[in-house]
C-alpha cells in the first residue's frame, strides 16, 4: 500500500463512520487525489525535514516515520532513498508544505492528519525541541492553519500551554474581544499591586509576586491582541 493509500485509508476510518446522529460525513474531502506523488514525495520530504530540525536524526524519529507513514513492502527502498536525501536539511521544507498546503487547502482534515504524524514522529524520542515545534508551527502556517487551530492541535499532543494568554485571562479561545478585555480589565483591578498589598492588606514582601502577575495578564492580553490584529488603544 502506498503513502497515499495508507492516509485515504486512515481517513476513511476517521471520518467515513457515522456518528451517533446517523448522519454521514463528506469523505472524499478528507483523502488526497488518488495517485499523487507529488503528495507522496512531499510527505516523505516534510518528514525527513523535521527528523533534522533540531540538527539529529534519531532511529527512534525514523521508525515513527516509517510506521505513521507507511509504504508496500516494493516501495520501502524508494521511500528511504527519498527519505535520505530530504534528511540532509532543513532547507527547502517550505516549499513542500506550500504544495501540501496550496493543493489540499480545501481538506483541512486531510492537512491536520499529516500535522498530527509529524507530531507523533517529533514526540517518538521522548521530547519536541523547541526547534521541532517551531518547525510543526511553520508547516502548519503553511497548511492555513491559524494561531487559534495550532494552538488546538498542539494541545491534543502535548496538553494547553502553560503561558496560554486565553488560559492566564480565564476566557475561551472563541471570545469576543469585548469578553476578552472585560476579563482583562477585572484580572487587572483584582491583581494590581495596589490592589493586592491596600485592599487585600498582604504584606509587602508579597509586592513583587503581584508586579509578576500583573505582568503576565497584561503580557497575555498584548499577544491576544496582537494575533487577532487589534492595533493598541487605551484600555
Amino acid at each position: 500500500m502506498s503513502i497515499w493509500s495508507q492516509l485515504s485509508s486512515l481517513s476513511r476510518r476517521a471520518f467515513e463512520e457515522e456518528p451517533e446522529t446517523g448522519t454521514a460525513v463528506d469523505v472524499p474531502r478528507c483523502g488526497p487525489d488518488p495517485n499523487d506523488v507529488e503528495f507522496t514525495a512531499a510527505i516523505v520530504g516534510l518528514g525527513a525535514k523535521l527528523a533534522k530540525a533540531d540538527g539529529m536524526v534519531t532511529t527512534d524519529e525514523v521508525a515513527m516515520f516509517a510506521r505513521v507513514f507507511r509504504a508496500a513492502p516494493e516501495d520501502e527502498a524508494a521511500m528511504r532513498r527519498v527519505f535520505n536525501i530530504a534528511r540532509q536539511t532543513v532547507l527547502g521544507y517550505e516549499s513542500y508544505a506550500k504544495r501540501i498546503g496550496k493543493r489540499y487547502r480545501d481538506r483541512p482534515c486531510l492537512l491536520e492528519g499529516v500535522l498530527d504524524g509529524l507530531f507523533q514522529i517529533a514526540a517518538s524520542d521522548g521530547v519536541i525541541t523547541a526547534e521541532e515545534l517551531d518547525y510543526l508551527h511553520s508547516v502548519a502556517d503553511h497548511f492555513g492553519f491559524n494561531e487559534d487551530q495550532f494552538r488546538r492541535i498542539k494541545a491534543t499532543h502535548l496538553g494547553p500551554d502553560a503561558d496560554d494568554p486565553y488560559a492566564v485571562l480565564g476566557v475561551r479561545h472563541d471570545a469576543t474581544f469585548e469578553e476578552i478585555r472585560a476579563a482583562y480589565r477585572r484580572l487587572m483591578l483584582e491583581n494590581h499591586p495596589d490592589t493586592v498589598t491596600g485592599m487585600k492588606s498582604a504584606p509587602r514582601e508579597y509586592e513583587p509576586v503581584a508586579h509578576e502577575k500583573a505582568a503576565a495578564i497584561t503580557t497575555a492580553y498584548a499577544r491576544i491582541r496582537s494575533e487577532r490584529g487589534i492595533l493598541s488603544r487605551p484600555d
